[in-house]
């Protein structure tokens, strides 16, 4: 979270600097014998940059959103969330803030612009009976169980065979081994479901095969970032079958298949494009003239496919027509035929 701040940050620091040396014109950064640098110019060098084309992608994006959703958001929805990235700061929040050229205004702005779009893409979704039975089929309801995490494999096979001896406390030994801080105070107690982010697919994969009482064989987690190892033991304490009955985890489903869409690049992508098509959006800078072609295309390519599917409608309806004319004709003339006989 606190990597997600920063970048951010980041981000609406650059964008202030790139918006203000468009309001300055010919001032000057600096000078020296015979020559300046003047902060148009450097707009016009900085503008052209593909870290500063994705941050003005990003700001456009962020207004639309913010200014067709924005009624959508509270301030009390803005207020809780500033609040929550305070609070896993601490005391080191507003420095953070300083340093990332935010004021405690600025900054909730950006929330609020963060919080429209989600407001603008979920309300987007509509949600069907296939993407309800796609999300029961990963789903599993919520158990209980104990985990222990240790640095080596070694550790964690020593661990095993000691958890594993009649009579073995498995908390007091979380307390004393496990290497998360987490969770070893409670005696590696969790619970969770298959919507949890807080424990590794691999250890829930491997919980769910267990039944009340079971203890895992080791569990390698690599961390995707630096590229270490944690390896875990799991104890079942107790387990939950989902059953048949997918009504009884309604709610839990369509927030699965709500969060499943909006994890999906093609599903954000054509919102997004249909946003700034509603929004009017028109880039008046050439240096940003193909920034926002990913969404505008994703529009078109949508209306198009929407354009052949009618025409492809009405080409089977003209051929409907055809049919039936033609089948009336024939039975027109077999009629016709059959009283010229029958004279």
């Amino acid at each position: 979270m606190k990597k997600k701040l920063l970048l951010t940050a980041t981000t609406a620091l650059s964008l202030l600097i790139l918006g203000a040396c468009s309001n300055t014109g010919d001032q000057d950064i600096a000078t020296m014998k015979g020559n300046k640098i003047t902060v148009e110019q450097f707009y016009n060098e900085a503008k052209n940059t593909s870290a500063n084309q994705q941050l003005a992608r990003n700001m456009i994006i962020y207004q639309a959103f913010e200014d067709k959703y924005g009624d959508k958001v509270t301030q009390k929805e803005i207020d809780a969330k500033y609040d929550e990235q305070a609070k896993q700061y601490g005391d080191t929040f507003d420095s953070q803030l300083k340093a990332a050229g935010y004021t405690k205004e600025s900054y909730k702005k950006t929330i609020k612009q963060q919080l429209a779009m989600e407001a603008g893409l979920k309300a987007h979704i509509k949600l069907t009976d296939a993407d309800l039975k796609t999300a029961w089929e990963s789903f599993h309801p919520e158990v209980e169980a104990q985990i222990i995490a240790v640095s080596s494999e070694d550790d964690a096979k020593a661990v095993k065979e000691e958890v594993s001896k009649d009579g073995a406390d498995f908390a007091k030994i979380a307390k004393e081994k496990s290497v998360d801080t987490t969770t070893k105070d409670d005696g590696g107690t969790v619970k969770f479901d298959s919507t949890s982010t807080t424990i590794p697919a691999e250890v829930q994969e491997a919980a769910w095969k267990l039944k009340d009482g079971e203890i895992s064989d080791p569990i390698a987690v690599t961390n995707t970032s630096t590229y270490t190892q944690t390896f875990y033991i799991v104890k079942m304490v107790k387990t939950s079958s989902k059953g048949n009955d997918m009504d009884k985890y309604k709610d839990k489903l369509k927030e699965i298949a709500e969060e499943t869409k909006l994890n999906d690049s093609d599903f954000t992508t054509k919102v997004i494009g249909e946003v700034l098509k509603d929004q009017n959006v028109k880039i008046k800078d050439s240096a940003f003239s193909s920034v926002l072609e990913t969404f505008t295309q994703a529009v078109d390519t949508k209306t198009s496919d929407s354009k052949a599917t009618t025409s492809s409608d009405k080409e089977t309806t003209s051929s409907e027509k055809a049919t039936d004319s033609s089948e009336a004709t024939s039975s027109s003339a077999t009629e016709e035929s059959t009283t010229s006989s029958s004279k």
